[in-house]
């Protein structure tokens, strides 16, 4: 057999009319919305309205990424058929892709090879408009506070204290520093700006915690713009512009419905980044999964420091949601490279390589089972390189742990490469209690709740607090945000903020430079080292690869 792409895998795909996906998840027609044949909106009327009780939830996290790739959302979705074929009704709930890392160096984010889930070239791009829709969103907002201080600046904002950028849904270094307002008086105030990309808009944060209409424009109305000459914060709702951007909100919020390969219903909703936001679909699509299936498959950004941290701390804190068994995915050449070697020497047996590489794995589960108080299982997604020994080896370590290791194999054969995975979530389930505990509480100090992260969550020693970032606490405290959640952002690529600091590093401290409030979202941003909200294209561009045909059939995406 010939190596497929994953376009090509998809392609060939029969899928079914999204009508009778519809029929699998117990909802009924009067609540869909259909988008073609094969995608669907669905009326969160329906959240309301069904006598349905919620099922298991399953999260899907990881160790710290590498260039050799884990393969979480692959594992989410083969695990979501695994569970299918061994009879359970089943649902899964993933994050739209966004844009700019599909035609940049990430890819998509539909899964890969034979768990995927399609139409994936739609998924993939326009899908049913959500971001266009919070693009746009984000946009009237700024659009509105500058055409505020054209007008007379009643509110007195300070334009050199403006903390609202514009968006696009597009890796574009070009645009992330720029002037406006040129040309003379009739053109609007001279001043700097910036533009992030859409999935790091707070309105994005916003769409996928709200809970509801009246949710959104609630949190809608509390997200900060700037601030006025005496350091006062303007909101969106002091701007007015409320309403409006929920009126072009409110088909985004409607969660959409698509399909694995094997048929498996899924919600594809929402699409945060999980360095920078919180990093998991919206709690709508969330809710509506676990209603829809006895049980739900989800997944968090990034390894399990970061999007398994806010999964768990902020959006099952928000949401009222505990997961009842968490998988955390790795790969033996992940691993290796956690023990320093180049992604070049991963294909052959190297047990001290693992040796030194699988502290990183442990501290992931040791973290769910001891800090979260969860079930716990490791998924090793088998490459035909990794032997017998190095998984025997991993499968001895994490068994120290009292936490089992299954292999998975989804990638070359789907739902019947998750089955052992499905059989050990089911048990996990069934016979193991959890205990859930967040890793901070909120009533704690913005310092106390990030020195609980980094000592319990990363293993390291304590916080450096920069001055600046000291000043911003006081303020933000004084502003009475004090008992929010915070959300980190830092490097994904290691539990440090030192993204050269592989495996499992110790005595290290994490340095905050600057804390900021996403009040809408409802909560803080705490930024160590130099984060991106706006990417930047690679030298080769997966763009340079995409065609379409005479017939509008497209060929090179992933």
């Amino acid at each position: 057999m010939g190596y497929k792409s994953d376009i090509e895998i998809a392609q060939e795909c029969q899928m079914l009319p999204i009508s009778e996906i519809a029929k699998v998840a117990h909802v009924d027609e009067k609540y869909i919305e259909q988008y073609g044949r094969y995608k669907a909106k669905v009326d969160p009327a329906l959240l309301k309205e069904t006598d349905r009780k919620d099922g298991k939830l399953i999260l899907v996290t990881a160790i710290t990424p590498t260039p050799a790739g884990e393969g979480k959302t692959t594992t989410t979705i083969g695990l979501a058929d695994g569970l299918k074929r061994i009879g359970k009704d089943v649902t899964v709930a993933l994050r739209e892709p966004s844009l700019g890392p599909v035609f940049g160096v990430k890819g998509g984010a539909a899964g890969g090879g034979y768990a995927q889930v399609v139409p994936m070239e739609d998924i993939n791009l326009h899908f049913t408009g959500d971001f266009h829709a919070i693009g746009a969103a984000n946009n009237l907002l700024a659009a509105m506070l500058d055409n505020h201080i054209q007008q007379g600046n009643a509110l007195g904002i300070d334009v050199r204290k403006i903390t609202w950028k514009r968006c696009v849904d597009m890796n574009d270094r070009q645009l992330r520093f720029i002037v406006n307002g040129m040309g003379g008086k009739a053109n609007g105030v001279p001043r700097e700006d910036g533009f992030d990309i859409t999935v790091a808009s707070e309105i994005m944060a916003v769409f996928c915690l709200a809970s509801s209409i009246t949710d959104l424009k609630e949190r809608l109305s509390k997200i900060i713009v700037g601030y006025t000459y005496d350091d006062k914060p303007v909101t969106a709702g002091d701007l007015k512009a409320v309403g409006a951007m929920t009126a072009l909100l409110k088909e985004a919020i409607k969660p959409n419905l698509v399909q694995t390969l094997e048929g498996t219903p899924a919600f594809v909703h929402g699409g945060p980044f999980a360095n920078i936001a919180h990093g998991c679909n919206s709690v709508m699509a969330t809710r509506l999964a676990l209603k829809m299936g006895d049980y739900t498959v989800t997944e968090a950004g990034f390894g399990a420091d970061l999007g398994a941290e806010k999964f768990l701390d902020i959006k099952c804190r928000m949401a009222g949601l505990t997961p009842d068994a968490v998988v955390v995915v790795a790969t033996v050449r992940a691993l290796k490279m956690h023990g320093g070697r180049a992604k070049t020497e991963l294909n052959t047996e190297d047990i001290e390589a693992l040796e030194k590489g699988i502290p990183n794995l442990l501290r992931h589960v040791s973290n769910i089972k001891n800090v979260y108080k969860l079930p716990c299982v490791v998924a090793v997604n088998r490459f035909p390189t990794d032997t017998d020994n190095e998984i025997d080896f991993i499968i001895k370590k994490c068994k120290e742990l009292g936490v089992n290791t299954v292999l998975s194999t989804v990638w070359a054969e789907g739902g019947k490469g998750g089955e052992a995975l499905a059989k050990e979530v089911v048990r996990l389930c069934e016979e193991e209690k959890g205990d859930f505990t967040f890793s901070y509480d909120t009533d704690m100090t913005i310092e106390e709740k990030i020195t609980a992260i980094v000592q319990k969550v990363y293993g390291g020693d304590g916080i450096n607090v920069l001055p600046n970032a000291k000043k911003q606490i006081a303020q933000l405290e004084g502003l009475g945000f004090g008992n929010l959640p915070v959300c980190m952002a830092k490097t994904q690529y290691s539990f440090s903020d030192d993204h050269t600091k592989l495996g499992a590093p110790e005595n290290f401290t994490v340095t905050i430079k600057n804390v900021k409030v996403s009040a809408g979202a409802g909560f803080i941003v705490v930024l160590t080292g130099d984060i991106l909200t706006m990417p930047g294209l690679p030298k080769v561009p997966a763009a340079e690869k995409i065609d379409v045909d005479e017939n509008g059939r497209i060929s090179g995406l992933f």
